[in-house]
């Protein structure tokens, strides 16, 4: 992929850089302990919400818009200028009536619509599994995984108990497809936000780099790494989990501190998903996928995700 050297990015900044954070596993005291420490340096991230709470058995854990006490955390967060993100209804599947109440819940606490999104692994996630890919990409990941993921996802499926595609397009913006190792995610991926017309219940997508737990966040976001972010004028939407090993015994993980603060200390463009990419729609125009493109991110991925593990 080519790098992308020609953005301007706003304020005479050099490079853009934020995260969005799936709520997967985090709890409200450890998640404030990450969260002050990003606002004290000056980061705006995204941080991404299950709006319900669960009624049946949970595919994770983790703490929801159901404790008043999360809710009022997430509400002072956004106050100080983060962004709260969707990242599907609750912690379990969820049908369609329970995601339209859902959206209509997340709206009522934080005053709009969710901007951004990321799916989680609920049979309602919207073009995940193979239906990310396309012909012989989608084939090949198919026989990898032994079809495990042939005809989970059902949210793009009409007349389908998890469909909600239509919503999904009248009410959200933005939604996370592929992730890379490279840290400069714009050079992975030059065309964000884009729309791809095979897809069309998502209005624009945006690509992250793997950073699913606090290992792989460091990995991604090392020295060397943060000056090259730099060098290349590049955007690095990250994409983890700061319930994944960030905070343990209610200490901050030392390497994660010195990384971020060294970061803090460059010349970036530190604000949430939904601000970077309204950015880059607005200073580049809306891309839409052809085919060649698509191949190129679908094999790209592909690539990485049965060699090296991406998510």
């Amino acid at each position: 992929m080519e790098a992308t050297n020609t953005i301007r990015w706003p304020e005479g900044k050099s490079f853009a850089f934020t995260v969005f954070d799936d709520p997967d596993s985090q709890f409200l005291k450890e998640g404030k302990i990450v969260y002050d420490f990003l606002a004290d340096l000056g980061f705006r991230t995204t941080k991404g919400v299950w709006p319900s709470g669960g009624c049946r058995e949970p595919n994770s854990p983790g703490d929801t818009c159901a404790d008043p006490t999360y809710v009022d955390e997430a509400l002072a967060l956004q106050r100080r200028g983060f962004e709260i993100g969707y990242h599907l209804n609750t912690l379990h599947s969820s049908t369609r009536d329970e995601i339209e109440a859902g959206l209509d819940r997340f709206r009522s606490y934080f005053g709009h619509d969710p901007i951004s999104m990321a799916n989680h692994y609920n049979e309602e996630a919207i073009y995940w599994g193979s239906t990310r890919l396309s012909g012989l990409s989608k084939r090949l990941y198919d026989i990898a995984t032994l079809r495990r993921n042939a005809s989970r996802y059902k949210g793009h499926v009409e007349n389908q108990p998890f469909f909600w595609g239509d919503l999904c397009k009248e009410r959200i913006r933005y939604c996370r497809n592929f992730v890379f190792l490279d840290v400069n995610t714009l050079k992975m991926c030059p065309w964000m936000p884009y729309r791809d017309p095979l897809r069309p219940y998502v209005n624009l997508w945006y690509a992250s780099t793997e950073g699913s737990n606090c290992q792989r966040f460091l990995n991604a976001l090392s020295e060397t790494n943060q000056d090259r972010l730099e060098a290349e004028n590049g955007c690095c939407i990250m994409y983890t989990h700061f319930g994944h090993q960030y905070v343990e015994n209610g200490k901050l993980n030392p390497a994660f501190r010195a990384l971020m603060t060294r970061l803090s200390k460059k010349n970036g463009w530190f604000v949430p998903a939904a601000s970077i990419l309204d950015f880059l729609r607005a200073e580049k125009g809306e891309t839409m996928l052809n085919n060649q493109m698509r191949s190129r991110l679908e094999w790209s991925w592909l690539g990485e995700k049965l060699f090296r593990g991406t998510s």
